[in-house]
């Protein structure tokens, strides 16, 4: 392979991405929904209720950050703030009507979605895709590692 070729792949990875983002920012805009807003609900919907503390863990924010999520996912009627069932001082983040029929719709989507883009795909070239983004993922990953720890003066970050 040629540099040209690596860098057709590469363009192809940012045009993919390009595409998926603004697909998903349009059916994030249909409901007022932010990404970070969307992974509270997902991670809601996927875990069930949560605690402030368990859900900035979950989406690696800080407690803070999840606070302003929260607050706004209340008052979008998405989410409902209940006591705690064995801790009086923390509260769960639970889905309300509304969160879960978000997260349900983003779900029967994505399956549609999915469905769409690899029904008639040949069985040996979606597994090769498969292999093949995996390797790119992994790579990714390890680039990036080293990158951080390089950035940190040599010491892994935690």
């Amino acid at each position: 392979m040629t540099t040209n070729d690596y860098e057709l792949a590469w363009g192809r990875i940012l045009e993919l991405a390009v595409v998926v983002n603004e697909d998903m920012d349009s059916f994030l805009e249909q409901y007022g929904l932010t990404r970070a807003r969307t992974h509270v609900i997902w991670v809601l919907h996927q875990h069930g209720p949560s605690t402030h503390r368990g859900l900035a863990e979950a989406i690696g924010v800080s407690a803070q950050n999840v606070t302003g999520l929260v607050d706004a996912l209340v008052l979008g009627g998405f989410v409902t703030r209940e006591p705690h069932p064995t801790d009086r001082r923390a509260t769960l983040v639970t889905l309300s009507e509304r969160g879960r029929s978000v997260a349900e719709s983003m779900a029967s989507e994505q399956r549609e979605l999915t469905h769409q883009l690899f029904a008639e795909m040949p069985d040996e070239q979606f597994q090769c895709m498969l292999r093949g983004l995996g390797t790119v993922l992994e790579r990714f990953k390890e680039l990036q590692a080293t990158a951080a720890t390089a950035a940190s003066g040599g010491q892994p970050r935690r």
